[in-house]
Order: C-alpha cells, then sequence, then structure tokens
C-alpha cells in the first residue's frame, strides 16, 4: 500500500473530536419523569427595621395625644389606652406581624388613611393621626359600641363582623379587657360595663369549649356507659302498664356486676 494512500485512510478513521473541534459538553444527568424542580424556599418578608433616630420619651408621646384626641374627635383617654396596651408608648416597636409604631398599625391599614411609607410610621405624630383615625372610624361604623370598636381593633373588622362580636380569641379578650380597665383608668366617661360583661361571658365560652376539647381527646367513652336490666316482665316494661305504689319496683336497676 502507498504511504499517501495509507496517510489518507488513517485520516478517514480518526474521529472528529481528535481533528481540533471543539467536544460536544457532556449532558447532565437527565431527571426521571416523574421529577419535579424543587422550587426555592420562600422566605418571610423582612420585619420594618426602627430609625436609628432616637425614639420620642414617654412625656413626649403623652403630649402630643391631646392635640390629635381633639382633631378627630375621639376622646383622649380611649387613645391613651390603645397606645399603652399596643405598644406601651414605643414609638419603635414592631410586631412579630409587622406591625408598626405607638398604636401598632399593618402598614395595609396605614395606607387607608394615606399613610404609605413604612417609615413614616415611626414618626409618632404620624403614627397616632392615622391610628386615632382608625379608630374614629371604627366608632362610627360601631355605634361608640366601645367593647366591639377595641375588639375590632385588635382582631379585625372581618372576625368581630363575622362572630356577630362573640369573638373567642383569648388575646383579643385580654386586650379588650386590658383597655377598657385603662381607660377607665384615664377618666373615660363612655358606658363600657357592659363590653366587660361580654368580655366574661366570652371566656366561659372560650373555657367550655376547651373543657369539651378535653373529654373528647382524653374520656374514655366506655366510663359512660351503663348496663342495666330488667326488673319486672317484660309486658310490664311499657311505661303506661307501669303499676305506681309502695309495692312497686322499678322499671331498671343497674348491674352492679357492670361498675367498673
Amino acid at each position: 500500500m502507498r504511504p499517501l494512500f495509507r496517510l489518507c485512510l488513517l485520516l478517514a478513521l480518526i474521529p472528529l473530536t481528535t481533528r481540533g473541534e471543539p467536544a460536544a459538553p457532556a449532558p447532565d444527568v437527565a431527571p426521571s419523569a416523574g421529577a419535579k424542580a424543587v422550587a426555592p424556599a420562600r422566605s418571610r418578608p423582612a420585619l420594618p427595621a426602627a430609625p436609628g433616630r432616637p425614639r420620642p420619651s414617654r412625656a413626649q408621646v403623652q403630649a402630643m395625644i391631646p392635640a390629635v384626641a381633639a382633631r378627630h374627635g375621639v376622646e383622649e383617654s380611649l387613645v391613651r389606652a390603645v397606645v399603652a396596651a399596643e405598644s406601651n408608648y414605643n414609638a419603635h416597636a414592631v410586631s412579630h406581624a409587622g406591625a408598626v409604631g405607638l398604636m401598632q398599625l399593618m402598614p395595609p391599614t396605614a395606607a387607608d388613611y394615606g399613610v404609605t411609607s413604612v417609615q413614616a410610621l415611626f414618626d409618632p405624630e404620624t403614627n397616632l393621626n392615622a391610628g386615632t383615625r382608625h379608630l374614629k372610624r371604627l366608632l362610627r361604623k360601631y355605634g361608640n359600641d366601645y367593647g366591639r370598636v377595641i375588639m375590632a381593633y385588635n382582631a379585625g373588622e372581618g372576625v368581630v363582623d363575622r362572630t356577630n362580636s362573640q369573638v373567642t380569641y383569648l388575646e383579643t379578650l385580654n386586650y379588650t379587657e386590658a383597655v377598657i380597665q385603662n381607660y377607665r383608668r384615664n377618666g373615660g366617661k363612655a358606658p363600657t360595663q357592659s363590653a366587660l360583661s361580654q368580655v366574661h361571658s366570652l371566656r366561659g365560652v372560650k373555657n367550655r369549649g376547651q373543657a369539651r376539647r378535653l373529654l373528647k381527646k382524653y374520656l374514655d367513652p366506655s366510663l359512660l356507659s351503663l348496663k342495666v336490666k330488667p326488673t319486672l316482665d317484660v309486658r310490664y316494661l311499657n311505661p303506661s302498664l307501669h303499676d305506681i305504689g309502695p309495692e312497686s319496683k322499678p322499671m331498671f336497676e343497674l348491674d352492679s356486676r357492670a361498675i367498673r
């Protein structure tokens, strides 16, 4: 075989990848037919960060409340009671749910009153204005029923309306009682005794519900069953045929052998 022919034959047999052309990248391992792409974990939105400036003192906040309350026609005592319960006068307070500032406003609620900046809610006067306007709207909606207003401020109007004001959340009951007591100590004059009575009644409903759940979970139903045996002839088991008198026998008596 001639050398030139032998060289051409060898070149024809060499794979293309050895002739200086780039090799195709190795494919990744294909997923199984039923495999699904794993979505990245959804992280909870970051809570609002309090500003770096010093927060106003309790005395400074208290001095702002009379003017704000008068501006919106809400009792000063009610505003003070809500501020004390919500943030204890901490203008930089942030709840685990993202409520902000003195009156612990959620950003969507504040937006209803024109405050669209979360950072603006850390400003004490801005927060007091929006929170007091919210109280004013609740007072109008519920006909100055302080119990319903306070419940709605904590649990939300939807919960109050849906349950016909029979809110049994323990947090809401504690909150309502605390705000009313604080309101009274601050000189509030609106009638609130019926609201407190309702809170106490709802606590009873809450406790009965818990008791029923515990009984259902832990009580052995067989303990409630009693075995009885007839003491009379079968024809006398009809109550209408049962004789009445000193010599009559009870229709049923407990089987002592069945008592455990």
